[in-house]
């Protein structure tokens, strides 16, 4: 990825003052590795603000160099503009999760940032790139963050791979939005992102991961319900049709559930009568659909179209996903050689009305 670094003031310079800097760390290393190797996080930034602080006499940024404290970003700042993000490892590696995509603490008026990366194990090295071009993919703790190789080779970059660049993103409305379409796009079938932002929809995750078999009848029914709206797959015969909603539970709803095919399948066959008509051998997947048919329908009512478009993998609109929903439960349906005797449509059409 390219930056435009014409307008930056001063950049060569501060390149200069950056990499005596690392020399002048790298040298630390080699002659006190004992008292560099002591610190470790929040202890080795004013180490590196004290050492360019120094070196910076006599050059354009004497006396600008700024320690920035708390949980701004970047750690330290000069002239207002530059800055310098401080990163450690004990590891022997060169690889560590960076800051938060959202940039939410970012310094007013930093434009350019550098990360200096700290490896305090033997043998202890310095080394300083620009931000940008490190940050090689995006993972999530509490939230979404950028994964820092200090390795990573040019054209690489989470960036380059959303074909954006860094500043268009930071300065983005929503940021996140752009890395979501990206990695969606390299999901596999049956594959769901874990993390979804606000703005998709999804509400926030418990704290706590629960076990299907604790939660109450009325909790069950409605996941179930849920489930046979969101996953019309589940009335089908695909070998791995449970694997999104497997997934699903435990990503959106923190509920493990070590056997889903049983929550649908299991008591097998019974009649089902509907006004003077009666449905012989109708299997389970489909009785738990026509019993709870009412709430069914209320979950699509209730449901954006734009949710449900991002779930059935196909555009829907308000007006017509419950019509959708039917003629996709229907499609799937006709693959199961026990429901060939099932009007699936006209059952569903019936019973709505």
């Amino acid at each position: 990825m390219i930056v435009s670094v014409n307008s930056d003031q001063n950049r060569s310079e501060f390149d200069l003052l950056l990499g005596s800097t690392i020399s002048e760390l790298n040298d630390h290393a080699k002659n006190s590795s004992k008292k560099v190797a002591t610190l470790s996080g929040r202890n080795l930034e004013p180490y590196v603000k004290d050492v360019m602080t120094h070196l910076a006499i006599g050059t354009v940024f004497e006396n600008s160099i700024e320690l920035i404290g708390g949980q701004k970003f970047p750690d330290i700042v000069a002239k207002k503009y530059y800055g310098v993000e401080v990163k450690t490892t004990t590891q022997n590696h060169w690889k560590t999760t960076g800051n938060s995509v959202l940039e939410s603490t970012r310094v007013d008026n930093v434009e350019r940032i550098f990360m200096l990366f700290a490896k305090l194990a033997s043998p202890i090295e310095f080394r300083c790139r620009p931000y940008e071009e490190v940050l090689s993919e995006v993972v999530v703790t509490h939230s979404p963050r950028y994964l820092i190789d200090m390795n990573l080779e040019q054209g690489k970059t989470i960036f380059d791979k959303i074909k954006m660049p860094y500043d268009t993103l930071r300065k983005n409305e929503n940021p996140i939005r752009p890395i979501i379409d990206y990695y969606k796009s390299k999901l596999k079938p049956g594959e769901d992102l874990w993390w979804m932002d606000a703005e998709n929809n999804s509400k926030p995750s418990s704290l706590v991961i629960k076990i299907w078999n604790n939660l109450s009848a009325k909790e069950k029914q409605e996941l179930k319900n849920r489930a046979m709206v969101y996953f019309p797959e589940l009335f089908g015969n695909s070998n791995d049709k449970f694997g999104r909603l497997a997934i699903w539970l435990v990503t959106r709803e923190t509920v493990v559930c070590p056997n889903v095919r049983d929550l649908f399948t299991a008591g097998g066959k019974r009649d089902y009568v509907i006004g003077k008509t009666i449905y012989q051998r109708v299997p389970r997947i489909f009785l738990n659909l026509f019993d709870n048919f009412p709430d069914i329908v209320e979950t699509i009512l209730q449901t954006s179209a734009f949710e449900l478009s991002e779930y059935w993998k196909t555009k829907t609109t308000d007006k017509t996903k419950l019509f959708d929903w039917i003629q996709l439960v229907a499609e799937h349906a006709n693959k199961i050689q026990d429901a060939k005797h099932l009007n699936i449509t006209q059952i569903l059409t019936e019973l709505n009305h």
